[in-house]
């Protein structure tokens, strides 16, 4: 288990970078649900030049040098989100990134090879970008940037390493 939301001090880790950094004013968050869950829920606005929302969780060893990616247990609502991975300390800079997809209100286990990740900054794929290295990932994240207006929520039973 890379991540235990039965701890009550795990939403603490997690930072909301929204798009308000450019003049935006989507709004999201990490909370702990009753049912040990992390819930990255809020409002995805497009006005201002905005249309991201996105929460990281920094500065960790995830101990992921002999995996081959992440097991992801989520319940969404449709739309299609972003599992992130950075592997240095920095605010800005290189994300590992790839796409996923949720089924409306059911529960998805999805497998994320390493090998499927693409670098990218700020929204633009990078291709001549080092391959992943998972032994210096230091940071984990989730992003929404679909371009659709309104109300999301995903809600995230696990997160391990295979």
């Amino acid at each position: 288990m890379i991540i235990d939301f039965t701890d009550v001090d795990e939403s603490q880790r997690w930072i909301a970078i929204n798009d308000g950094v450019m003049g935006g004013i989507s709004q999201s968050g990490l909370q702990l649900s009753s049912t040990a869950t992390g819930i990255f829920s809020g409002r995805l606005c497009l006005e201002n030049n905005g249309g991201f929302a996105s929460i990281r969780r920094p500065s960790d060893d995830y101990h992921l040098k002999d995996c081959s990616g992440i097991m992801l247990n989520v319940k969404g609502d449709g739309r299609t989100y972003q599992f992130r991975l950075k592997t240095d300390d920095q605010y800005d800079g290189i994300a590992y990134r790839t796409l996923f997809t949720t089924d409306a209100q059911n529960w998805q286990t999805l497998a994320l090879p390493f090998n499927c990740f693409c670098a990218s900054f700020r929204g633009r794929l990078i291709p001549n970008a080092p391959v992943l290295d998972p032994e210096k990932i230091r940071q984990i994240g989730f992003l929404l940037a679909d371009k659709q207006q309104g109300d999301f929520c995903l809600e995230i039973a696990s997160i391990k390493s295979f």
